[in-house]
């Protein structure tokens, strides 16, 4: 059990140097010593873990994934609720996250190999399936697409990611907020629109007890 757990930590080490130097200076140019440096770990053990770099690229790929899961858990909230909350704890984590970013970074640009997860297109079928419930819910206004919704939902997530590359300012939870604040009129009806919180239900709760 110790030896397991040790090993978990050496791995997750590893990954956590590789997603941070790849941030900084993208997979070509890193170098599998200067991981096991930045990981204090010995070159021994991270060929014990890693092969070559392409394991490391999916490895960082599949845990931006795990934390992709618990991000888009079940919520008690009502489903477009949970979309909205969904999103900008995604994009607050492209923010702040390193291995979720470069996760999806890599994912994007396709240096994962085929094995790794594709988390653009995971996300993009979550939102999707959570608007096509929402519409069964009767939560969406008659002429709103699902499948429609989640391209446009998806294609912001992304803008936001690449715009927030160069600028972090596009990765301020104020961004998501307004788009959401522009879009929920036009996907559900006015009788529900008080229901939701556009920057968030823990946002939103902040800023009701400080008012």
């Amino acid at each position: 059990m110790v030896k397991q757990e040790r090993a978990i930590r050496t791995r997750t080490a590893l990954v956590k140097a590789a997603a941070e130097l790849f941030d900084l200076e993208g997979p070509a140019s890193v170098s599998l010593a200067a991981i096991s440096a930045k990981a204090g770990m010995s070159n021994g053990a991270l060929h014990f873990h890693f092969p070559h770099k392409a394991a490391l690229v999916d490895a960082v790929v599949i845990e931006a994934a795990a934390r992709l899961k618990r991000i888009t858990r079940p919520r008690e909230l009502r489903t477009v609720q949970g979309l909205i909350d969904a999103s900008h704890e995604l994009v607050q984590g492209l923010g702040r996250d390193v291995v979720l970013r470069v996760g999806f970074r890599l994912s994007g640009r396709g240096e994962r190999s085929e094995a790794a997860p594709d988390l653009w297109r995971d996300w993009q079928q979550w939102v999707e399936a959570s608007l096509e419930r929402a519409d069964r819910e009767g939560a969406l206004m008659s002429e709103s697409s699902p499948k429609e919704l989640a391209v446009v939902v998806v294609a912001v997530g992304a803008g936001l990611q690449a715009r927030g590359e160069t600028d972090a300012r596009w990765l301020e939870r104020a961004v998501l907020t307004r788009f959401w604040a522009l879009v929920l009129p036009r996907i559900v009806g006015a009788s529900a629109r008080h229901h939701f919180v556009p920057a968030g239900c823990a946002q939103g709760d902040a800023e009701r007890q400080e008012s």
